[in-house]
C-alpha cells in the first residue's frame, strides 16, 4: 500500500524551518536587492509574522515580477517576492525528500547530488554501450503543466489538507503567468472548455522545479517499467533513450508521444529523432561523443559577448572586479567540463580590464 504523509504542515511553519528557508532563499537570491534587505532588516519580526500567517492559513502570495532572458531561446522568468520565496523553500524543505525517494535514479534536474554534469556523464556512459539514441524534449513544458493533473500527483502522498491548501495558493498565484508562451492544443476526448483549464508554472520558483520533476516522474516510470528502457536520462524536459536496436527506439518514440497526451504534453516531434551514437549528440550545452565532449559553439560566443560587456562596465567604473571574477569563475568551472583549454585561452586573450584613471 502506498505510503501517505499527514501532519506535515506544522513542520513547514516551524520557526527553525522558516529561518533555514530564509537563509536558503537569501543564498539563491541577491542580498543587495531591496526585497531581501527589507525582509532581513527586522528578520525575527518578518519570520514571526510569516509563521503566524501560515499557521492561521491566512498567508497570501504576492505579485510576480516578470522579465525575459535570452540564452539559446528567449524565456520568460517570473520572480516571486522574497517573502514568498522563503515560503517556497520552507515547503520544499519538508516535501521534497518525500518525492525524491519516488524519483528514478536517472532524473537529474534540481536534485541533491545530481545536476547537469552528472547527467552528461551518464549519457556518455550509455552512448558507449548503445549504437543508437533517441533525443526528445517537451514542447512548451512549463506553460503546459496542467494544474489538475499536477495537484492529483502531489496529493497522492501528501494527505494533509493544510499542505495542499498552501500548494493550491502557490499554484493559483502562478496561473496564467505563462499564458502568452502557451499555444492552445486540444487533446483526444477534450471537453469544450479545455482552453480554460488552469495551467502553467512560473519559471523561477523553487516549487516549480520540484513540481516539474513530480509531473514528469510519470513519464520516467512509464519508460522504465512499461517500455523497459534501461538506458534513459532525463534533465527537466530534455531526455535521451539509448538502445542497440533502431526499431525499438522508433517504437518507443510513438508510445511516448501517446503517453504524454495523458499529461497534456507534446514532444517536439520534428526534433525527436533516432541517430547513431557514433555521430555524437547535443545535450545540456555540450556536444557529446563516446570519449570526449565539447561546448556547443553558441555557449562560448554568448560568454565572449558578456565578457566584453563586463570589461566595458569595469573600465567605466560601473561594476566591481569581484562580481566579474564570480561570473568568470562560474563559467570556467562549467567550460572545463569539456575539452576547452584552447578555447578558453582564445576567449580571454582579447579581454582587457583596465579602469581609466580619475
Amino acid at each position: 500500500m502506498p505510503i501517505t504523509y499527514k501532519n506535515l504542515y506544522p513542520q513547514i511553519y516551524a520557526f527553525e524551518n522558516l529561518h533555514r528557508a530564509f537563509r536558503a532563499a537569501r543564498k539563491h537570491g541577491k542580498r543587495s536587492r531591496a526585497g531581501v534587505a527589507g525582509f532581513e532588516h527586522n528578520l525575527e519580526f518578518a519570520l514571526t509574522r510569516l509563521q503566524s500567517e501560515l499557521e492561521t492559513e491566512t498567508y497570501a502570495p504576492g505579485a510576480y515580477r516578470h522579465f525575459y532572458v535570452q540564452e539559446r531561446k528567449r524565456r520568460k522568468i517570473s520572480a516571486a517576492p522574497f517573502r514568498d520565496r522563503v515560503v517556497h523553500h520552507a515547503l520544499c524543505r519538508i516535501v521534497q525528500p518525500i518525492f525524491d525517494t519516488r524519483f528514478i535514479y536517472d532524473s537529474y534536474a534540481c536534485r541533491v547530488g545530481k545536476g547537469t554534469h552528472r547527467a552528461i556523464e551518464r549519457a556518455q556512459e550509455f552512448m558507449r554501450h548503445n549504437q543508437y539514441a533517441l533525443q526528445c524534449d517537451v514542447m512548451e513544458f512549463f506553460p503546459s503543466i496542467d494544474h489538475a493533473i499536477l495537484r492529483a500527483q502531489l496529493a497522492h502522498p501528501l494527505a494533509d489538507p493544510a499542505v495542499m491548501g498552501l500548494i493550491d495558493k502557490i499554484l493559483a498565484s502562478g496561473q496564467g503567468v505563462l499564458a502568452s508562451e502557451y499555444t492552445m492544443h486540444y487533446f483526444p476526448n477534450d471537453e469544450l472548455f479545455a482552453a480554460n483549464r488552469p495551467r502553467g508554472l512560473p519559471i523561477g520558483n523553487l516549487t516549480s522545479q520540484l513540481w516539474a520533476n513530480v509531473y514528469l516522474n510519470a513519464l520516467d516510470t512509464f519508460v522504465k517499467h512499461t517500455l523497459r528502457g534501461a538506458s534513459y536520462v532525463r534533465y527537466a524536459d530534455d531526455f535521451l533513450l539509448f538502445a542497440n536496436d533502431k526499431e525499438i527506439l522508433q517504437r518507443w518514440r510513438a508510445q511516448i508521444i501517446e503517453f504524454l497526451q495523458t499529461l497534456r504534453l507534446r514532444l517536439h516531434e520534428t526534433r525527436a529523432v533516432v541517430f547513431p551514437t557514433r555521430d555524437g549528440l547535443n545535450f545540456l550545452g555540450f556536444r557529446l561523443f563516446h570519449d570526449h565532449r565539447r561546448l556547443r559553439p553558441d555557449n562560448p560566443r554568448r560568454f565572449a559577448r558578456r565578457l566584453r560587456g563586463m570589461a566595458e562596465k569595469y573600465n567605466a567604473g560601473e561594476i566591481t572586479f569581484e562580481k566579474i571574477d564570480q561570473r568568470i569563475t562560474s563559467w570556467i568551472a562549467h567550460a572545463k567540463f569539456g575539452d576547452t583549454y584552447r578555447l578558453r585561452q582564445k576567449i580571454f586573450q582579447g579581454a582587457l580590464f583596465e579602469r581609466a584613471q580619475p
